[in-house]
């Protein structure tokens, strides 16, 4: 049964664990390179090295590493100097290219090269030279949608948006596994209705988003010209908002209330239930000593004892680098820390199995800004399933433990923000 668990804890490849094996120079080195720049520099002094001192692949995969990390970055014009060396990406990369892609239309609002970008990747996956499973077909649909809409092409967005629905790889956007799968989607799906005049139709299905929590704040720019448009005025949208949130924030209250460990207690097995059978309880931790005993290294090589955090609220989360849903929690987690002053409420990121190079470059290229402690030999916690999170009081007992990810950035922030606000109120 724990190797089952084990399959969490590395949903991808150990990213690059195994780089200090390998006599010849490779993808596993250069990924530990924290920044692109530095990555592009040694890129250019590997390609003036005899062919036998690097490992067969390794040119091609240097090349689509650059690509997809100046993308990351949001330089198209380096992206596209590597890209038209037509690199195969592997696996990873073509999944990360994914999100690089989702993140220059989100985040810099680059609607003319995602459009090009997202048609060109749905090119390349037709004619099969990149892998469709990683790169995610309903994902480059629904954003290629969105930047048509953006852009004024209202036709070919509500023709791409279709298409998005009609791939066999929407039904990822219900599995909790990927950031904000399915609030992203509806975000998307409805600039393409707004861009058609169907402005009802997209104000009622985000306002049914917030409330349901499936929201995240990319969403609150498209959900306030719905208003406006709807309502003629954006004038009384932000307290609109501000109750669709405040009822999803009351509805997670009231389940992770019920979820309190009342009685007090500094050791516990953390269980779940086993997806193959409701009725079986899967360890997920065993915390086996009290938290005042628990000391690991940040990223710095530093000792951080947990004791010292005593009387403060303590959240501990563990992940690794290739569990694509514990890092989707991570912009949840952010905003409560956000909410808190340093006095009253710690949180840290617990890395297991990793070597400390490939954390921190990983953290580095993110960027991840909580605060990451290790435990690469996994001594602490005995943990056997990734994401698990453990809340405790200020006392050190727990009170919390959950698995999982919560399926979007705003009901990761509402359950986590309700396990400190419940230990607060009955401390």
């Amino acid at each position: 049964m724990k190797k089952i668990l084990l399959l969490l804890l590395i949903s991808s490849s150990a990213w690059a664990q195994q780089s200090a094996k390998k006599a010849k120079y490779g993808i596993s080195q250069f990924m530990l390179i924290e920044k692109v720049e530095d990555q592009e520099k040694k890129y250019n002094e590997v390609i003036k090295e005899p062919a036998g001192s690097l490992e067969p692949t390794a040119l091609n995969d240097l090349r689509a590493e650059l690509a997809l990390q100046w993308l990351a970055k949001g330089n198209v014009e380096r992206y596209r100097f590597y890209k038209a060396t037509k690199p195969k990406f592997n696996f990873r990369q073509a999944l990360f290219l994914s999100y690089a892609v989702e993140k220059l239309f989100d985040e810099k609002e680059d609607f003319a090269n995602v459009e090009k970008i997202s048609k060109e990747l749905l090119a390349d996956l037709a004619k099969g030279t990149i892998e469709a499973m990683a790169m995610r077909p309903a994902v480059l649909l629904e954003v290629n949608a969105g930047a048509n809409a953006k852009l004024g092409n209202v036709i070919v967005a509500k023709e791409m948006i279709a298409k998005s629905n009609a791939d066999k790889s929407s039904a990822d956007r219900l599995t909790k596994y990927f950031k904000d799968g399915q609030s992203n989607y509806l975000n998307r799906h409805a600039i393409v209705m707004l861009a058609a005049g169907e402005n009802q139709q997209a104000f009622d299905m985000l306002e049914k988003a917030f409330k349901e929590a499936e929201s995240n704040s990319y969403m609150v720019a498209t959900f306030k010209e719905a208003f406006k448009k709807v309502k003629g005025t954006d004038n009384g949208f932000e307290d609109y908002l501000k109750s669709l949130k405040a009822e999803a924030y009351q509805k997670y209250y009231k389940e992770v209330e019920k979820s309190y460990i009342s009685s007090p207690k500094q050791t516990l097995d953390g269980t779940f239930p086993d997806p193959s059978d409701a009725k079986k309880l899967l360890i997920t931790f065993r915390a086996t000593k009290s938290v005042k005993e628990v000391s690991m290294k940040n990223l710095a090589g530093e000792m951080v004892n947990l004791g010292d955090y005593k009387g403060k609220i303590l959240a501990i989360d563990f992940w690794t680098t290739g569990c694509t849903p514990c890092v989707a929690a991570f912009a949840g987690f952010e905003k409560v820390v956000a909410d808190y002053k340093k006095d009253e409420f710690q949180m840290f990121v617990v890395n297991v199995f990793e070597e400390n190079s490939t954390v921190k470059a990983f953290a580095a290229q993110k960027p991840i800004k909580l605060d990451v402690l290790q435990d690469e030999e996994n001594k602490m916690y005995d943990v056997r399933a990734t994401p698990s999170k453990v809340v405790f009081d200020p006392i050190g007992n727990i009170r919390f433990f959950a698995t999982g990810y919560a399926g979007s950035t705003d009901r990761e922030y509402y359950k986590l923000k309700a396990m400190v606000e419940i230990i607060k109120a009955r401390s």
